[in-house]
């Protein structure tokens, strides 16, 4: 039996005292799919239904985190936000003992131990970064029984029925590999793309209100250019060369920077300055990915580029006869 008195709940005689809610006003812009497809995964359809726990893939400041607090709006439900890391220990995602000014032990939920016993929603941030010992002890609140056991404080928590979750997970090398066994429980996989450019435009907006319409556009321009070479520049980019660029801007009135100037330093100063040219960037990395850029057709893969033997740019393979190499 649980009893709630304020910031605190009791269990079998052990008090918990709960973590802050995370406040926020935040408006999801575009991919309206899939946060239709994550407020599915939050639904039951029936008194023997449970909902899931999907991963949120995507690359780093696309939107995952933001796309979990727009969905939880929409539920009207209070969330928290756990930040996972390679250091995280079973005892920090459950229940830790901190010494109390009188000399004794109190017992502290953490955001998501919170968020089981209230009914919210609870984020669990870059779960990729997290250690299976960790991760192991989430394992029962994960599938059909809905509980975690809190050796530090010797009580079995389980979860209220409106209890819900997602984990976030960044397209990059992880820390520690999540286990199989883990991985089935967090179904499904919910893949973020990076925005149009009409959305990219309203989110940079959204943001950034008082940013000129020119220094939006170039920003914009340059989003939408790194996305087509498969550079993960992210819309948290963007804000952020943006936010730099116009406080240059305003920074000195007797000696202000042109907006051209104060865009390029701010790319510099946000990106590094390989970001400056974006093609090479993108060759760069193609390289650095597969070893060599693959060849684009036949007369790239017989012919060296500056080879006077090689096929006009364009030429269909059909129209290129093997043969013709004897």
């Amino acid at each position: 039996m649980n009893h709630a008195s304020n910031s605190q709940v009791e269990i079998n005689g052990v008090t918990l005292t709960l973590s802050r809610d995370h406040e926020f006003d935040h408006r999801w812009i575009g991919q309206e799919d899939v946060l239709r497809q994550l407020l599915a995964c939050w639904l039951v359809v029936g008194e023997e239904d449970l909902p899931l726990t999907p991963r949120l893939i995507g690359p780093p400041g696309i939107g995952k985190t933001a796309l979990g607090m727009a969905a939880t709006k929409i539920r009207k439900q209070p969330l928290y936000i756990y930040q996972c890391t390679s250091d995280t220990r079973p005892e920090d995602l459950l229940v830790t003992p901190v010494l109390s000014e009188e000399g004794k032990i109190a017992y502290h939920a953490s955001p998501l131990v919170s968020a089981m016993l209230t009914g919210g929603v609870c984020i669990l941030d870059e779960g990729n970064r997290m250690n299976e010992k960790s991760w192991a002890s989430l394992a029962p609140l994960l599938d059909h029984r809905r509980y975690v056991e809190s050796i530090v404080a010797g009580v079995t928590i389980r979860a209220d029925r409106e209890f819900r979750c997602a984990v976030t997970m960044n397209q990059d090398e992880s820390t520690f590999e999540i286990p199989d066994y883990i991985l089935s429980r967090l179904q499904p996989s919910l893949h973020l793309s990076f925005p149009n450019r009409e959305d990219e435009l309203s989110i940079l907006k959204y943001h950034l209100p008082f940013a000129e319409a020119d220094v939006l556009g170039m920003t914009v321009d340059f989003l939408q250019r790194a996305h087509e070479l498969n550079l993960d520049f992210s819309p948290r980019d963007g804000i952020s060369l943006l936010r730099y660029a116009m406080k240059r801007m305003a920074q000195d009135s007797t000696h202000p920077l042109s907006k051209d100037a104060a865009w390029r330093e701010s790319v510099k100063a946000c990106l590094g300055v390989e970001a400056l040219d974006l093609e090479a960037l993108g060759e760069k990395r193609r390289r650095t990915l597969g070893g060599n850029v693959m060849p684009t057709g036949l007369g790239d893969f017989f012919f060296h580029v500056e080879d006077p033997l090689r096929p006009e740019d364009g030429l269909e393979d059909e129209e290129f006869d093997v043969d013709d190499l004897d």
